[in-house]
């Protein structure tokens, strides 16, 4: 349907405010992510209390129909409503009522407005639907207004018995499609031309159903003509045609499959060098997606074959704008089935979404959401008004209308959820999940290391709404036995950042982790160890930063694991909770999985598998390692038929079990706990694109399918690889599962406090604060429970963490010595005056704590605190210096949980 001609004309003619609203002007564009032009940004809009079908536009007055019988001030705002008979005229910068009021009524039924268009010299609107009067002048579904008067033209009366969906207009004839039979008692089945006088033209483009869509080609012509019908003049051609724009005679055909027989076209839209649809179709085997053709002659340019019901495009700048509730992009590569997006946009080159992700809801009336559009502005700044029958936009109330402006952005980005993980002496793996923005795909990720307010890493990186990836930063500036924190922000091009993640936090190993370091050498494309505390990212520690996502938040945080070491498992309920990877990939033909499992379970469940859907059961399925009811395990994939691999025994007895499955050029093999138990000579399995899913998916006609497809147990170690692993690889793996591990405890202080020379008998133990400093002297005193050595290990390493205050020069260039308490003490007695006696050597020094807000550590001598373990130790922190140290208290709420001792414990 056409909507105006648009910015091309000349906008000259301005209908004015009638004061309603007082919103200013929109500043000069900001920066979205080329060639996005708008921003996701929603501005203040009145709104309307039913549908809204159609917009069109005069300089910077948008006219607005549809079937609704007032307008109303934006959500959250004051003001009256205003009568408005199924039209309104709204001012295109503020998004108030102008004075222009029209009334399109009808005797019998009710009225409605299907179709706005202006004229090219942009003096005159028409508008179609199904009406009998304007203001009380009489009509038939057809009237031309006078925009300068607002006034219906008495003179144009061309009858229409029934309602018209679509117009088109020319300096000198307004084409018109819809229900009709006969124009002014003449045969024009569906499609019809009428002078800009109202007089019939002997144009006859007869349809068998109803049109929808109608344009005319730039150069004036030929007409594009869109609807349901399946034979144009008797020519068999189906939803759309190219018509003679003087006789309607038919130049160019698109037989019946081209489009399929159960889609329409709703809306078609002309840019320089091609033209575009929208449509909608019912039932099974649908397109409802979008085409691009060229003009040069008439051929498919492209075809986007998204499910969920298009109902109107927009092209602006070489990108066409799309409003639909589209739910299943996956057959041109992109989102799965399952939540819709309602307003899109997409080059005219290419079916590839951009980065432009409003959205509204499905509403009122047929729940499609949003169903016209039109882009307005006689200024700098433009605007994208949409209209349909949606009740909210971007989550806030907001029925029937809303507008996008191309500037300024002011949408910041979501923030980072950020992992960090040491599994060697000499590097912490920081890992994030990409933010989202909703109108921009490219951002930039700055990466902060113990609190510091200067990065130790920049990267720039793509993302869309469901395409969301893993960065990644390797930090090799790092000290064994040290704990390091890393926070990381997002920023758009204009400079909107998001706040700062949360504090991630590492402390380095002393000795390398072997099962895990193993893992990653062997060369897991994906390796999901479980250690998050939080849902929903699920970090990757290979270096394929192919990260998960957590689906109704299973347990997190399970001890003790499988492997030796300081990792934790994640326990899935067997009921709704499972993982699926947040990559989308071509299903390998090479390829080795492996997990471990604990569970008692009897409904067995999927344990690791690929599918081709994320949240909802996959249609294409294999690749994957079950539970039976039984305890039994299975590794299947599908090469025209079911191919398994199955285990006699049963392992549904509550202990933690290894298991891998792989396929190669030598065929399947099954190994569950190191030992080969199953193989067979099948190297083929289904080829399609999907995720991995980790705890479910569907089982539908597989051997010994379980009760359920959701598993219930603990989880832990999870890996695929892009080879077969070998049985010698394969034995190492659970081998090394036992083998000792370092384990990290920390410890927080009990008590701390300071004393202060120069207030000899003031006692700071209610302080938020810690100091230390030699002239004039101040001494800080900490005491910590330590925690026995666990069977079979020593302390190999200990270390002291505080945090500098924010307070200016809390930082000091004086090394602090740590030294033993030998005297009793505690928080609330302590003074200067009666401060406990000292150890006479320290065992620890603090040095480069010169920035504040900051994280720093001091290394220990373990042998001092070695003797100590299980019992309580005291600390002092002292200075021969005259610059100031200012920790935060352990009664701090940023402290972080420091004052801390932190206790490495490993094999003798």
């Amino acid at each position: 349907m056409r909507k105006s001609w648009g910015l091309a004309a000349a906008l000259v003619l301005t209908v004015g405010a009638a004061g309603v609203g007082g919103w200013a002007l929109a500043p000069k564009a900001g920066a979205v992510t080329p060639p996005v032009a708008f921003t996701a940004d929603a501005l203040p809009t009145w709104q309307t209390n039913g549908i809204v079908w159609a917009l069109a536009q005069a300089g910077d007055t948008v006219f607005v129909g549809g079937t609704f019988s007032e307008v109303r001030p934006p959500a959250g705002t004051t003001g009256t409503p205003k009568g408005a008979v199924n039209f309104a005229a709204l001012n295109a910068a503020t998004g108030a009522p102008t004075s222009c009021s029209l009334s399109f009524t009808v005797g019998e039924g009710s009225a409605t407005v299907r179709t706005l268009v202006v004229s090219p010299d942009q003096k005159t609107l028409y508008a179609g639907g199904y009406f009998g009067a304007v203001n009380g002048t009489p009509v038939s579904s057809l009237a031309a207004i006078d925009i300068a008067t607002c006034k219906p033209k008495p003179a144009f009366t061309p009858s229409f018995p029934a309602t018209v969906r679509a117009l088109a207009v020319t300096d000198d004839t307004v084409y018109a499609a819809g229900d009709f039979g006969t124009v002014n008692g003449h045969q024009r089945e569906r499609f019809a031309a009428v002078t800009t006088s109202g007089e019939l033209l002997p144009f006859k483009a007869d349809a068998d159903e109803p049109g929808r869509a109608i344009e005319v080609t730039p150069d004036g012509s030929k007409v594009l003509i869109g609807g349901d019908f399946f034979t144009v003049n008797g020519t068999n051609s189906h939803a759309l045609a190219v018509v003679d724009a003087n006789s309607g005679a038919v130049t160019k055909a698109y037989p019946n499959g081209f489009i399929p027989t159960n889609s329409v076209v709703k809306d078609i839209e002309t840019d320089g060098t091609g033209f575009y649809t929208g449509n909608e179709g019912t039932g099974g085997g649908v397109f409802d997606g979008r085409i691009a053709f060229d003009l040069s002659n008439y051929e498919q340019r492209w075809r986007d074959t998204c499910l969920g019901a298009t109902q109107a495009v927009e092209e602006y700048q070489g990108v066409l704008y799309s409003a639909s509730h589209a739910h299943d992009c996956s057959t041109v590569g992109e989102f799965p089935d399952g939540r819709r997006y309602h307003l899109l946009a997409q080059p005219t080159t290419s079916t590839g979404k951009l980065g432009w992700f409003p959205d509204t809801n499905d509403g009122l009336g047929e729940g499609i959401g949003p169903r016209a559009f039109t882009i307005s502005g006689s200024g700098a700044t433009k605007y994208l008004w949409v209209g349909g029958e949606f009740t909210t936009t971007n989550g806030k109330a907001q029925q029937g209308l809303t507008r996008f402006a191309t500037g300024p952005d002011k949408g910041a980005p979501t923030v980072p959820q950020v992992s960090a993980a040491a599994i060697s002496p000499n590097q912490v793996h920081v890992r994030w999940r990409a933010s989202t923005d909703l109108d921009d795909s490219k951002l930039t990720y700055k990466v902060y290391r113990n609190g510091s307010t200067t990065p130790v890493h920049k990267v720039e990186g793509d993302s869309l709404l469901w395409a969301r990836p893993q960065f990644s930063f390797k930090d090799t500036s790092v000290t064994a036995g040290q704990t390091y924190s890393y926070r990381v922000t997002a920023s758009d091009a204009d400079g909107n950042t998001s706040a700062l993640s949360a504090n991630a936090t590492v402390t380095v190993p002393t000795s390398t982790e072997a099962y895990p370091s193993q893992v990653v050498a062997d060369g897991a494309s994906l390796y999901w160890r479980f250690d998050e505390s939080t849902t929903p990212y699920v970090a990757d520690s290979s270096n394929g930063d192919h990260n998960g996502l957590y689906v109704n938040a299973p347990t997190l945080r399970q001890t003790p694991p499988a492997v030796n070491g300081p990792s934790t498992a994640v326990a899935l309920n067997g009921t709704n909770q499972k993982l699926y990877s947040d990559k989308r990939v071509n299903a390998p033909s090479t390829f080795t999985i492996e997990t471990w499992f604990k569970t008692t379970s009897n409904r067995g469940g999927k344990l690791i598998g690929f599918g081709n859907n994320t949240t909802r059961n996959s249609g294409s399925y294999d690749k994957h390692l079950y539970m039976t009811n039984t305890g039994n395990l299975v590794f299947g994939v599908y090469s025209g038929g079911t191919r398994t691999l199955s285990t006699w025994g049963s392992y549904n007895n509550g202990k933690w079990h290894h298991v891998v499955g792989t396929q190669g050029p030598g065929g399947m093999t099954l190994y569950v706990d190191g030992k080969q138990v199953a193989s067979n000579g099948v190297t083929g399995s289904q080829q399609y694109t999907g995720y991995w899913h980790v705890g479910a998916d569907n089982l539908n006609g597989w051997p010994l399918r379980p009760s359920s497809t959701f598993f219930a147990g603990q989880l832990d170690e999870t890996a695929v690889y892009p080879t077969a692993l070998s049985a010698q690889q394969v034995a190492k793996h659970y081998a090394l599962a036992t083998a000792p591990a370092d384990t990290v405890s920390t410890v927080t202080a009990t008590d701390d406090t300071y004393a202060n020379a120069g207030a000899p008998g003031t006692n700071y133990a209610t302080s938020t604060s810690l100091a230390v400093r030699g002239t004039s002297a101040y001494a800080s005193y900490l005491r910590f429970n330590l925690p026995a050595a666990p069977a079979g290990t020593v302390l190999k390493n200990a270390r002291l963490a505080v945090k500098t205050t924010t307070a200016t020069g809390a930082g000091t260039a004086d090394k602090v010595s740590v030294v033993p308490v030998t005297g009793d003490w505690t928080e609330t007695g302590v003074s200067y005056t009666n401060r406990p006696s000292l150890g006479s050597a320290p065992i620890g020094t603090l040095s480069g704590a010169t920035d504040g807000s900051t994280v720093y550590s001091a290394t220990l001598d373990p042998t001092a605190l070695a003797s100590e373990l299980g019992g309580s130790y005291s600390v002092a922190l002292t200075s021969t210096g005259t610059d100031p140290l200012w920790l935060w208290s352990s009664e701090a709420p940023a402290a972080e949980g420091t004052p801390q001792l932190v206790l490495t414990f490993g094999a003798p």
